[in-house]
């Protein structure tokens, strides 16, 4: 990435998909993934990015890139030159170039590497608008890098994390689910940020069986496959030992299975998490439903921390890189693009995939 350049000729009729791509905390390292991401010359081939951030900010990651690279003698990257075309609205943005709109001043103090209130601010405006613009119609996917879920809090942010917060947005009042994609797997959560000691609370029948019919449907509409079959993991180690370790096996878990099976849906277990992801279980299905973050995501990152986070059950797309903001990393250029330009990949296709089911819907074969 040698320079940025402001290109300010008129824009061309749209005729890719324009995807919004939020800055997260600007003292993270969500600047660095998300433009050494759209560096790549073939991003703009195949969409068109809008960033929503900071110019400064932008130019003081470049700098702090560049200084991390010089200082330790590094082998020189491939280098890419970025055209950035600032705007003031995603309805300006340009093909064939990397957009930006200002979401916030100039005048907010980078502390890269920290946690502020300042940052937390500054993510949850880039955050805004992007959700406006979403809401309009002008961009068409959102990806999303990461908040620090804590200062990111005020009177317009009580949730959890992006998940909560799009849900509260673009659900209508129904439901979402947290995913995770990779290409050795799926995994899907009953509960998301939720703290170990209140699991088992928010672990009901309803509960599962709404995630296991949301699941259900996206794997079909949004992955193309016709008949998922789902491994539900237990909540209690050894899947409770008949009771013995728990009873939400016996009383909520299996129930719920059952009743998925009575709605055609091809669901099994429950399944203890150790032994399903030690002896690779998890390659004979199409997915998986775990009961809590960590039972989910441990295994998940340690076959892939490339994967891509997607909130399932909307009408709008939305992905995310698997990891957050990695303060220790930010502003040395060691971070890993590769989980959000996957994120990109996959909002691309889930926008193509969604498009070609909208076709076949209005033009079912005969």
């Amino acid at each position: 990435m040698e320079n940025i350049k402001d290109d300010n000729r008129k824009p061309k009729a749209q005729g890719r998909p324009v995807i919004a791509i939020t800055c997260g905390d600007p003292n993270g390292v969500g600047y660095e993934i998300l433009l050494k991401a759209v560096s790549d010359p073939h991003i703009t081939e195949i969409c068109t990015p809008v960033i929503y951030g900071n110019m400064q900010a932008v130019r003081k990651h470049i700098q702090l890139m560049k200084e991390a690279q010089e200082s330790e003698h590094a082998e020189p990257q491939e280098q890419h030159s970025l055209l950035l075309n600032q705007t003031d609205s995603a309805a300006k943005a340009k093909e064939g170039r990397v957009n930006l709109v200002n979401c916030y001043a100039d005048s907010v103090p980078l502390a890269i590497g920290t946690s502020t209130p300042e940052a937390g601010a500054a993510s949850l405006a880039a955050l805004e608008q992007a959700v406006k613009d979403l809401k309009a119609g002008t961009v068409h996917a959102l990806v999303t890098a990461p908040i620090n879920k804590e200062n990111i809090q005020s009177d317009q942010f009580r949730y959890s994390g992006h998940t909560e917060y799009l849900t509260h947005h673009f659900g209508e009042g129904h439901d979402s689910l947290m995913m995770m994609i990779s290409d050795q797997m799926r995994v899907a959560l009953v509960t998301n940020h939720v703290p170990l000691r209140k699991v088992a609370e928010f672990i009901t029948e309803e509960r599962i069986l709404g995630k296991l019919s949301l699941l259900n449907q996206t794997l079909k509409d949004d992955f193309i496959i016709r008949r998922p079959r789902i491994a539900v993991l237990a909540l209690n180690p050894h899947s409770g030992d008949n009771g013995l370790l728990g009873t939400e096996e016996k009383e909520i878990i299996i129930p719920a299975i059952e009743k998925a099976k009575a709605q055609g849906i091809e669901a099994f277990g429950p399944y203890s998490a150790d032994g399903f992801f030690g002896a690779g279980h998890y390659r004979s299905f199409d997915a998986v439903l775990g009961m809590y973050h960590d039972q989910g995501l441990i295994p998940f990152k340690s076959l892939d921390m490339d994967g891509v986070n997607f909130t399932a059950g909307l009408d709008i797309i939305r992905t995310s890189p698997d990891h957050g903001t990695a303060y220790a990393l930010a502003g040395k250029n060691q971070a890993d693009a590769a989980s959000m330009r996957n994120a990109l990949y996959l909002a691309i296709d889930l926008l193509r995939t969604r498009a070609e089911q909208q076709k076949l819907k209005a033009n079912p074969p005969v």
